[in-house]
């Protein structure tokens, strides 16, 4: 258990920052945008696991890497939400153009992710409950979709603005 405080701590020790986000204690981290980018990466081979399980039929198989994607898309949310999006909000204040962009991203966020878990939360008996699986691949490739664009966007658009002073 307190294995995660360690591994969180010694996530932060290997980041090195100098710069806080006014009226914050959100610190500019050099590596947080190139964490974020694994993130994705490793977010879109666990989905990739989810549709071939998915194609062979191996319904235990599907629920476990549902819960895997489950860990992995809480940990990146909670990065973004604590390390980037407050940055960017009070890095941002000043620039009202800039601003609600970063807070239109975060609105945008946060609404992906309650579709995201609650299509979780319903296919994680899929291993068991086989008749889930009639409308598993219809909203799997939905969530495929919404999941690859948004990467895009982000890479594209949000993380560029993620800077140590303006």
């Amino acid at each position: 258990m307190f294995g995660f405080f360690k591994k969180k701590q010694k996530s932060l020790n290997s980041h090195s920052f100098s710069h806080v986000a006014p009226g914050t204690q959100i610190h500019y981290f050099d590596n947080l945008i190139t964490d974020l980018q694994k993130d994705h990466r490793v977010l879109l081979a666990t989905f990739e696991n989810i549709q071939l399980a998915f194609k062979e039929e191996k319904y235990n198989k599907v629920t476990e890497h549902l819960k895997q994607f489950r860990r992995k898309i809480t940990d990146h949310l909670l990065a973004e939400n604590v390390q980037l999006y407050i940055y960017l909000t009070h890095e941002f204040s000043q620039d009202e153009i800039t601003s609600e962009l970063v807070k239109e991203f975060r609105r945008e966020m946060n609404d992906i992710s309650k579709v995201v878990m609650a299509f979780l939360s319903k296919y994680e008996t899929i291993g068991v409950d086989k008749c889930l699986a009639k409308s598993f691949a219809r909203d799997l490739a939905a969530i495929g979709s919404a999941l690859v664009e948004r990467i895009e966007r982000e890479e594209h658009t949000l993380y560029p603005l993620y800077m140590p002073s303006y």
